[in-house]
């Protein structure tokens, strides 16, 4: 017969595995798209399954659109395809160059980590935020400028029209304007990250700030804030130095 602790216990890890269960089933993917124009997500798991059937448009200046992860481990990527004359033909994100967010969810102790990389190159400014998280160091990384927008001329990807609609590279030139983005497979964002549980992650298109909105306090935040700074500031002293 259990005795009172032993019942206790046993309660208390009924309750805890109840609380996690109900926070991972929580857990979504938000997509949102503030350009000028539609695009076209593309949402690709790294041999999980699919949480899109990537048929949907979101709409310019503003179109939304939320998918729910699994409630185990999930890892995939996000892109965006740009003037599409249907989902699987556009003129940007079906192949490189390309801005693409690396995200993955509940892995050990419920920790989520996320990216947006340009190592592929890149076609649209890209945020990627969690939101309502359960703790530790959860900062909004991306990319808020257009780097088509004083791209290198030789890495200017030009559409049918004549119009500049993605950037190459070269890494020097995305991590000196961008960086709290990755721009190889050893690079790094100079901000900690330690994202415990989050119930969202909101990736933005067209993002033209990064801006803080997690769970980790005002404190954390003016830390973050400044040592961006820091860092913003050095890579445009290095930039004129050049």
């Amino acid at each position: 017969m259990a005795t009172m602790a032993e019942r206790l216990a046993l309660t208390f890890l009924l309750a805890a595995a109840a609380a996690l269960a109900a926070s991972a089933v929580d857990t979504k993917l938000t997509l949102q798209n503030l350009c000028p124009f539609p695009v076209h997500p593309l949402v690709t798991p790294n041999g999980n399954f699919s949480i899109s059937d990537n048929t949907v448009k979101l709409d310019s200046d503003g179109g939304l659109a939320s998918f729910p992860f699994p409630d185990t481990f999930w890892a995939g990527s996000v892109v965006a395809r740009t003037f599409c004359r249907t989902p699987t033909s556009c003129d940007t994100g079906s192949s490189p160059p390309r801005t693409v967010v690396q995200l993955a969810v509940h892995s050990a102790e419920d920790l989520a980590t996320y990216s947006v990389s340009l190592e592929d190159g890149f076609n649209l400014a890209t945020v990627v935020t969690p939101l309502f998280s359960g703790g530790g160091q959860c900062p909004a990384l991306g990319c808020p400028l257009n780097l088509t927008d004083g791209c290198p001329v030789d890495q200017v990807k030009i559409d049918d029209c004549r119009i500049m609609v993605a950037c190459k590279g070269d890494p020097g030139y995305f991590k000196r304007r961008c960086p709290l983005t990755r721009v190889n497979s050893t690079d790094r964002e100079p901000l900690p990250q330690s994202c415990i549980a989050p119930r969202e992650l909101k990736v933005v298109f067209c993002e033209t700030e990064l801006v803080h909105l997690t769970m980790v306090g005002a404190a954390s935040a003016q830390t973050e804030l400044a040592h961006l700074t820091m860092v913003v500031g050095a890579a445009s002293a290095q930039t004129e130095h050049l």
